[in-house]
C-alpha cells in the first residue's frame, strides 16, 4: 500500500460534481452515508488499464457493501472510446463518468493518473492513492472495511 496517502486533516470540498455517460450532473453530496472512491483515469493511460479490472472487482466485494466507486475519465474522450476501453478489459460493475472540462480535477489538485480519492461517509476526503494499486490486495481491502 505504498501509494496510499492518508489525509491528516480531512478535506471538505464545496461541490464535487461530474458527469455521467448521459451528460447528467452527479453530485457527491447526494451520496453522504456511503464510502466513495473517485478514480481518475484515461484510455491512453497504461497503468489505468492495469488497475481497472481490480477496481471493477472491488465494486462487487461483498465485504464492502457500502462502497460506491466512480471511475472518472479526465481526458475528454468520447463515450464510445471509453466504452470500448471497458469492453476490452471486461469491466462489468462500474459505470463511466466524465470530468469535462476537467474542473473537478483542478478543484481537487489532481497531479496525475491514475489517482483515487477516498471520501468517508460524511463526504470528506480521508485518503488518496497516487498511481496504480491492486484493489484486490487483502491488506487494502481489510483497511478499507474499517470505513465501510
Amino acid at each position: 500500500m505504498k501509494n496510499l496517502i492518508l489525509t491528516k486533516n480531512l478535506k471538505t470540498y464545496e461541490e464535487v460534481i461530474f458527469k455521467d455517460k448521459n451528460q447528467k450532473n452527479i453530485d457527491l453530496a447526494n451520496y453522504k452515508g456511503k464510502l466513495i472512491i473517485l478514480n481518475f483515469w484515461a484510455t491512453w493511460c497504461l497503468t489505468c488499464k492495469e488497475e481497472m479490472p481490480s477496481l471493477d472487482n472491488l465494486q462487487k466485494n461483498i465485504n464492502l457493501n457500502n462502497l460506491k466507486i466512480f471511475p472518472i475519465n479526465i481526458s475528454q474522450e468520447s463515450l464510445p472510446k471509453a466504452e470500448s476501453f471497458y469492453k476490452e478489459l471486461n469491466i462489468k460493475n462500474l459505470d463511466i463518468y466524465f470530468d469535462a472540462p476537467i474542473t473537478l480535477a483542478k478543484k481537487i489538485s489532481l497531479r496525475g493518473i491514475p489517482t483515487s480519492i477516498l471520501f468517508n461517509k460524511e463526504g470528506k476526503e480521508f485518503a488518496r492513492i497516487i498511481g496504480p494499486i491492486d484493489f484486490n490486495d487483502k491488506e487494502f481491502i481489510n483497511w478499507l472495511k474499517l470505513y465501510n
